[in-house]
C-alpha cells in the first residue's frame, strides 16, 4: 500500500517536489503517526496538530494549528498562553466568568512590580497600622483604670508617658535593624540568622498571631467608630466587621496594588483630622480656658482597689499603641535610594506622630473627664466635646478613624502572606503558601488571614476590648526576638559603632521582653493564655513541618552520586513498548528517578515535562538533565500565569491532535510519609493533576509510590 501523499515509505516527512513549471509544491509538515527509531527520544511536538488537503491550487497540503494554549519558544521549550486557563465545559466557562468578575483577569508574572516609595508615600503605607492604634490605646487604659473608680483615671497620664518612652526605645532599636538589614529585617529573618532556627519558629508564630489579631482588632475598632457615629448600627457590628473582612479578602485576591497615592489619601486624612482635633482641643482647653465636658453615662462604681497590679494591667493594655512599629523595618527595599536612610527618617516621623496623637488624646480625655462607654468610643467623646455634637467635623473624625483602621487591617493581608511565603520557601510552612495566585498575590495566605480573623470576630462579637488582651503579647514577643537577635548580630559583626548599636538593641530587648512578661502575667486570665497557647502550638507545628521536609529532602537527596552523576540503581533503560509516556518532573531526586525508571520500562517513547514560572530554575534543571539523563527528552513549559496543571493538560491535548486515539500514560511520583498529617504537605498538585487526567479518554495514570521511613 502506498503511503499518503507527501509521506515516504519509512514514515518520515517527504521533501518538497517540483511541479512542471519548476515551482516547489508545498511540503508536508505533518509529524508522522508512525514514529521511527530516530524519533523515539525526541520531544513530542504539540503544535503540529494535523495536515489537511488544501482547497486551492498550490495549496495541496496546509497545516492547521488548533492549539493556541502553548507557544513554542525553542526546541523542547514552550510558553503557556492565557488560553491555557480557559475551561472547555459550559459550567467551567461560567465559573471562569464569575471568577473574572470577582477577582479579575489573571496577571502574568512579568506584570509583578513594586512601586519605589518616597518618604511621604512610605509613611502613608507603612504607618497606618501603627498610627491607627492611637484610636483605641487610650480607651484600653481607661477601661482598666475605671475599675478602681473615676479617681484612678488620672493615672492615665503617667502611663501614657511611660508608653511614649517605650515607643521611643523601640523605634530607636528598629533604626539599628534598618541599618543592619537594608533588604528588610523582620523578626523571623533576624531571629533565624542570629539566634537560630528554633527561635525563628517562635518569632514566626508570634508574627502570625500578631497579624491575624491586627486584622480582627483594627476591623472591630473601625466598626466601633462607625457605630459611634451611627448608633443604630450597633446591633449589627459583628455582621459589619465580617463584611469588611470579606471585602478586604476579595480586594486582596484581586491584587490591591501597593500604590502610595491611593493609600496616602485615608492616611493623611486621618493625620490632618486627628491633628486638627487634638490641636484645637488643647488650644481651647489651655489657651482659651474653655471647660470642655464629655457627654457620657453615669460613671460605674469602683470594683477593685487601685494598686500596682491594676496599673500594670492598664500599662499592658495601652502598650497596644506600639503595634505596627516594625513595619518600616520589614519594608526597607520598597524605599527610594538611599533606602536605609529614607526608611530611618520615616520611622522617626511615624514614632513622633504616634506619640503626639496617643499622648494628646490621653491628655484631652483627662481634661474633659471622659469615661469609657460601650456605646461611644473615647475618640468619639473627645471629638464631640471639641467640635460640638452633630458638627460635621465630628463625623469627619469618625470617618477618618474608620478608614485608617480598615487600612491598618489591609496591611496585614499583604504582610502575613508575604511572611508566610518566606517561611514556606524555608520549608517551615507548607510550600503551598509560596505560590502566587491569578492576581500575583499569595492567595493561600490571604484566605487564611480572612478566615481566621473572621472566626475571631464572630467568637469575640467584634468587641475590641475582648480582643486586646490576646493581641499585645504576640506583638512584644516578636519585638523581643528581633531585638535579641540584633544584640547577637552586633556582637558577631563588630563593625564601627557596634558597641553603641548593641547598647540600643540591648535596651530594646530588655524593655520589650519585660513588657511581654507583664502582658502575659497581667492579661493571662483575660485571654492572653489563648494567644500564648496558639503561639506554642503553631511553633510546634512549624517545627514538625520543618523536620518532615528536612527528612524528606535527606531521603530524596538530589538523585545524584558523589561525582554528580545519576545513581545507577535508580536509572535504567528498557526497550519497552511503542506507547507514549509522559512524566511531570519538578527536580532530579530519588522519587523522580524511580518514576523515570518505571516510565522507561513501559516505553522508550517517554518524555519528561517541567512546568515553571522561574526561568533561572528551569535552566538549572536543563543543565543537570542534559548532563545526567541525555537520552530522555525534557520539555520545559514556561507558565507566566503560574498555573501548573493546565499547561500539562494543554501539552497532552496538542499531542492528541498529532497522534489521535493513541493511549497516553502519565506516570506520577507519589510520596507516602509515615504520618497521616504529613500527606497534606505533599501530593497536592499531583492529586489535582490526576483528577483532571482521569476525565480524559485514552489516558492512563500511574503513580509510583515513594515511602519515607
Amino acid at each position: 500500500m502506498n503511503p499518503p501523499d507527501g509521506e515516504s515509505q519509512d514514515g518520515k516527512t517527504s521533501e518538497a517536489k517540483e511541479s512542471g513549471n519548476g515551482a516547489a509544491e508545498p511540503r508536508v509538515v505533518r509529524v508522522s503517526r508512525r514514529r521511527g527509531a530516530d524519533d523515539l527520544n525526541s520531544p513530542l511536538e504539540p503544535e503540529l496538530n494535523e495536515t489537511v488537503r488544501g482547497s486551492k491550487p498550490g495549496s495541496r497540503f496546509v497545516r492547521i494549528t488548533r492549539n493556541p494554549k502553548l507557544r513554542r519558544v525553542r526546541e523542547g521549550e514552550y510558553a503557556a498562553t492565557r488560553e491555557v486557563l480557559e475551561s472547555d465545559t459550559g459550567v467551567g466557562r461560567a465559573w471562569d466568568k464569575l471568577r473574572g468578575v470577582l477577582i479579575g483577569r489573571p496577571l502574568a508574572s512579568s506584570e509583578l512590580s513594586h512601586e519605589r516609595l518616597t518618604k511621604t508615600k512610605a509613611l502613608a503605607i507603612f504607618s497606618s497600622d501603627n498610627l491607627s492604634s492611637s484610636a483605641y490605646a487610650t480607651e484600653e487604659i481607661l477601661l482598666v483604670l475605671i475599675l478602681a473608680g473615676t479617681g484612678a483615671l488620672t493615672y492615665s497620664l503617667p502611663i501614657a508617658a511611660a508608653i511614649g518612652v517605650l515607643a521611643a526605645i523601640v523605634a530607636t532599636s528598629y533604626r539599628q535593624t534598618i541599618k543592619a538589614y537594608p533588604n528588610g529585617g523582620g523578626a523571623y529573618v533576624v531571629a533565624k540568622e542570629n539566634i537560630g532556627v528554633n527561635a525563628s519558629l517562635f518569632a514566626g508564630s508570634a508574627l502570625f498571631v500578631d497579624y491575624i489579631l491586627t486584622v480582627a482588632v483594627s476591623t472591630a475598632a473601625g466598626v466601633a467608630a462607625v457605630t459611634s457615629a451611627v448608633p443604630g448600627l450597633h446591633d449589627l457590628k459583628v455582621e459589619l466587621a465580617v463584611f469588611f473582612v470579606a471585602l478586604l479578602t476579595l480586594g486582596n485576591l484581586r491584587g490591591v496594588r501597593e500604590s502610595g497615592t491611593i493609600f496616602a489619601i485615608p492616611t493623611y486624612f486621618f493625620i490632618f483630622t486627628f491633628a486638627g482635633m487634638i490641636g484645637f482641643g488643647l488650644f481651647r482647653t489651655f489657651i482659651l480656658g474653655d471647660e470642655l465636658t464629655a457627654t457620657h453615662s453615669e460613671a460605674p462604681e469602683a470594683l477593685q482597689t487601685l494598686g500596682p497590679l491594676l496599673l500594670l494591667r492598664a500599662f499592658s493594655s495601652g502598650a497596644s499603641a506600639l503595634t505596627g512599629i516594625e513595619a518600616i523595618a520589614n519594608g526597607v527595599p520598597y524605599f527610594k535610594p538611599p533606602e536605609a536612610k529614607n526608611a530611618s527618617t520615616t520611622l522617626v516621623w511615624m514614632a513622633l506622630i504616634l506619640c503626639a496623637f496617643f499622648v494628646g488624646i490621653t491628655v484631652l480625655a483627662h481634661q474633659i473627664d471622659v469615661v469609657p462607654s460601650e456605646e461611644k468610643t473615647v475618640v468619639a467623646q473627645v471629638a464631640e466635646a471639641v467640635f460640638g455634637q452633630g458638627n460635621v467635623l465630628f463625623y469627619m473624625v469618625q470617618a477618618a478613624t474608620a478608614l485608617i483602621l480598615i487600612l491598618a487591617a489591609n496591611t496585614c493581608f499583604s504582610a502575613l502572606p508575604t511572611s508566610a511565603s518566606v517561611m514556606a520557601r524555608d520549608k517551615v510552612m507548607p510550600t503551598q503558601f509560596a505560590f502566587r495566585g491569578d492576581r500575583l498575590g499569595f492567595s493561600n495566605g490571604i484566605l487564611v488571614v480572612g478566615i481566621l480573623s473572621s472566626v475571631l470576630l464572630i467568637i469575640f462579637q467584634a468587641d475590641t476590648h475582648k480582643l486586646i488582651p490576646l493581641y499585645a503579647v504576640g506583638v512584644f514577643t516578636a519585638f523581643t526576638f528581633s531585638q535579641a537577635g540584633m544584640v547577637i548580630h552586633w556582637r558577631r559583626v563588630r563593625e564601627p559603632g557596634w558597641r553603641g548599636a548593641l547598647l540600643v538593641n540591648g535596651l530594646g530587648a530588655v524593655a520589650t521582653g519585660v513588657v511581654a512578661i507583664i502582658i502575659g502575667a497581667t492579661k493571662f486570665m483575660d485571654g492572653a493564655w489563648l494567644s500564648m497557647l496558639f503561639m506554642g502550638l503553631l511553633a510546634l507545628a512549624l517545627y514538625q513541618i520543618r523536620a518532615h521536609y528536612s527528612d524528606a529532602e535527606r531521603q530524596l537527596g538530589r538523585g545524584l552520586d558523589n561525582d554528580g552523576g545519576v545513581a545507577e540503581q535508580f536509572y535504567f533503560a528498557s526497550a519497552g513498548r511503542p506507547q507514549t509516556v509522559i512524566v511531570p518532573v519538578e527536580t532530579i531526586d530519588r522519587a523522580v528517578l524511580r518514576t523515570i525508571a518505571y516510565a522507561r520500562s513501559l516505553s522508550q517513547n517517554a518524555v519528561a515535562i517541567h512546568v515553571t514560572d522561574e526561568r533561572a530554575d528551569a535552566e538549572d534543571l536543563r543543565v543537570a538533565w542534559d548532563a545526567n539523563i541525555p537520552d530522555m527528552p525534557l520539555v520545559i513549559v514556561e507558565s507566566p500565569y503560574r498555573s501548573l496543571i493546565e499547561p500539562i493538560m494543554a501539552y497532552i491535548e496538542g499531542m492528541d491532535r498529532t497522534q489521535p486515539n493513541q493511549m497516553v500514560t502519565v506516570v506520577l511520583p507519589e510520596f507516602l510519609p509515615k504520618r497521616f498529617w504529613q500527606r497534606f504537605l505533599h501530593n497536592q498538585l499531583a492529586s489535582k493533576l490526576k483528577k483532571e487526567l482521569m476525565e480524559r479518554p485514552n489516558t492512563v495514570v500511574v503513580e509510583v509510590p515513594y515511602h519515607f521511613h
